[in-house]
């Protein structure tokens, strides 16, 4: 079983910045694909951006290439998402996902989920 926390969510207005951390703990944690996804209101979750296993890695989304940077620390057991030049239509509940395999760019490639943080962008 694998835990995740996740904290800095908040309400900013538009061309502001939020950074999201994600702490994962719980059995064997190295060696995850940890990811974000954002669901926005009346829409489907979808990926923001992942980092593969070792952190060797990193895939972002369209939408977030250019002004979403993730990382890890060096332990590989906490993710963060700095998040520059935020818009309205970032808005959305931000989810930190992990897993060992499976399909990465679906949340349904996603056995661990933290319960999300809500990001508000006012224009």
């Amino acid at each position: 079983q694998v835990w995740l926390l996740e904290s800095g969510g908040g309400s900013v207005h538009a061309g502001g910045s939020l950074t999201l951390s994600c702490a994962a703990s719980g059995n064997t944690v190295g060696g995850l694909v940890m990811a974000w996804f954002r669901q926005r209101p009346g829409k489907e979750r979808v990926l923001v951006a992942y980092s593969t296993r070792g952190g060797t890695s990193t895939f972002y989304a369209d939408s977030a290439k250019g002004r979403f940077t993730l990382s890890r620390d060096s332990t590989m057991n906490t993710v963060y998402l700095q998040m520059n030049g935020l818009m309205a239509e970032d808005t959305a509940v931000y989810s930190c996902a992990a897993t060992r395999t499976g399909l990465l760019t679906s949340p349904r490639g996603y056995d661990y989920w933290g319960q999300g943080t809500q990001v508000s962008v006012s224009a």
